[in-house]
């Protein structure tokens, strides 16, 4: 694949992400983080499938979605437990 095949479909995801996902950061509910998530491996796997390339920065945004999910499972517990 050349560089300019890879910047085409960055640029592309990019713009996917862009257009239908909310910063990691500015999501409030489990459901939401969960949704974006689960889109957002599926997007993956589908690049994977069809391109065999994923861009690096989508797992470092999956990675982002994971840690609000896990600070607000954090948050749920010790809020129904304490």
């Amino acid at each position: 694949m050349s560089e300019f095949e890879k910047k085409k479909l960055e640029s592309d995801f990019r713009n996917f992400t862009n257009r239908n996902f909310e910063r990691p950061g500015d999501c409030r509910n489990l459901d939401q983080i969960r949704y974006y998530v689960r889109e957002l491996c599926n997007k993956i796997e589908e690049y994977e499938h069809r391109f065999n390339y994923v861009p690096q920065w989508a797992y470092s945004l999956l990675a982002q979605y994971n840690m609000v999910h896990n600070s607000l499972l954090h948050n749920n517990f010790v809020t129904a437990y304490a």
